[in-house]
């Protein structure tokens, strides 16, 4: 566990989502837009994955109200430090409900990725724990290695706390892996796979 920092250790992105989603088979997963929904895909898809294309800033208010009415459910939300700080103010709703299923797993590597790889508030000053500690999130994390995707992966299962991780990714552009772009497709394989009727 660490805080941000630009000279610190980076962990490669691509190694450390497919981990995580290994060792987390059944969790249902909702994707920031961009490189975390290329990250996700790319390591391996699955009915429980909800893709975001579009709606920058909306997957931890989604993922928020996934874990709310999936309670027996464990939600991870994935997504970049850029499509966090558009809706940063989704932190406050989900320190005020703190479900205990819901993990947020921010792939931070300073920069806004789909729009020309301009420095994001990440990495010039902003750190990400100490704002979701200071929304409410008393769980909340760096990691800087693969390793510590285990220990995520652990709290992940157990469901005893909403979780908030900050991992420190390399600035890097792995080549996408597009994930399926149609919307009402995306989300009817989603539903059925709760058992939900689909439309």
């Amino acid at each position: 566990m660490m805080t941000s920092d630009t000279s610190t250790q980076r962990v490669d992105r691509r190694a450390f989502v497919a981990h995580l989603l290994a060792a987390t088979p059944d969790a249902l997963v909702v994707t920031g837009l961009g490189s975390a929904a290329y990250d996700v895909f790319a390591a391996g898809d699955r009915d429980r994955n909800y893709y975001l294309w579009g709606a920058m800033g909306g997957a931890t208010p989604l993922g928020l109200g996934l874990a709310l009415a999936q309670p027996q459910q464990s939600v991870v939300v994935i997504t970049g430090d850029g499509e966090l700080l558009m809706g940063i103010g989704s932190l406050a709703t989900v320190a005020v409900k703190q479900p205990k299923n819901l993990t947020i797993v921010v792939l931070d590597n300073g920069h806004f990725g789909e729009t020309g790889m301009q420095r994001s508030h990440s990495s010039q000053g902003t750190d990400l724990v100490a704002v979701a500690k200071g929304f409410g999130i008393a769980d909340a994390w760096a990691v800087d290695s693969l390793a510590g995707s285990g220990g995520l992966a652990r709290r992940i299962l157990a469901r005893s706390g909403t979780v908030f991780v900050q991992a420190l990714i390399d600035a890097d552009a792995p080549p996408r892996a597009l994930p399926p772009r149609d919307g009402p497709y995306v989300k009817n394989r989603f539903r059925a796979a709760l058992g939900l009727k689909t439309f």
